[in-house]
């Protein structure tokens, strides 16, 4: 069992240190100051008192309790596994970053609007610069895209309900779900416009790489 998992580790040894480095950094805000951390590496609108130019990046490390870090770090394991061995190393950190970067942006964007929309309203406009976002769901998005770019037609069994699916309409499904629930104006706390930035990104990188290489990689 410690060969299979060594083995494992070597293979994949982006995601198996993306998997240390999320779980070591929730177990720090459990024990060290959680706001403290929050404000400095959380990702805070430009306008917040609170912003740095590095959150765009160390925002994807932190996570909001044990469910949160559970799912994207599952999602990390069960797609980011074969996309690294399929991309490499190299590309697979490129392509993961990238992804969460990406979604950090539109978010600020979006962030910016909501701004102006509150500038009349200063009781709720100092909420929402104190208010961070955090998580790694905007990578984990876009290595949901890469999967169903890469292979469409892989099987992929939900958790809930436990039904199969392949992974093109998996990611079509999530995507349209996501939307949705932005044109429904969901208040439940949920970055629905980075999880779609992650996926965007994640696109324009794949169609970048496959006319580079001339569709000798991805489109299986």
């Amino acid at each position: 069992m410690m060969t299979t998992y060594q083995n494992s580790m070597w293979r994949t040894p982006a995601v198996s240190n993306l998997l240390i480095a999320n779980i070591v950094v929730y177990l720090a805000t459990q024990v060290l100051n959680t706001a403290q951390i929050y404000g400095l590496f959380a990702l805070f609108p430009v306008e917040s008192y609170f912003f740095n130019w590095w959150q765009p990046v160390t925002y994807m490390f932190l996570h909001g309790g044990f469910s949160h870090l559970f799912f994207n770090m599952f999602a990390l394991w069960m797609f980011g596994r074969e996309l690294e061995l399929e991309l490499g190393t190299k590309r697979f950190l490129i392509y993961y970053f990238v992804c969460g970067v990406g979604a950090a942006l539109v978010q600020l964007g979006i962030a910016q609007i909501d701004i102006m929309h509150l500038s009349d309203t200063p009781v709720l406009l100092w909420d929402y610069l104190r208010t961070p976002t955090l998580g790694a769901s905007g990578a984990i998005f876009g290595l949901l895209l890469a999967f169903g770019m890469l292979h469409p037609n892989a099987t992929i069994m939900l958790l809930i309900p436990p039904i199969p699916m392949k992974a093109k309409w998996f990611v079509v499904l999530y995507g349209l779900l996501e939307l949705l629930l932005i044109i429904l104006q969901a208040q439940d706390g949920v970055a629905h416009f980075a999880h779609l930035g992650g996926m965007f990104f994640g696109w324009l990188l794949l169609v970048l790489w496959n006319r580079r290489d001339r569709n000798r990689i991805y489109y299986n």
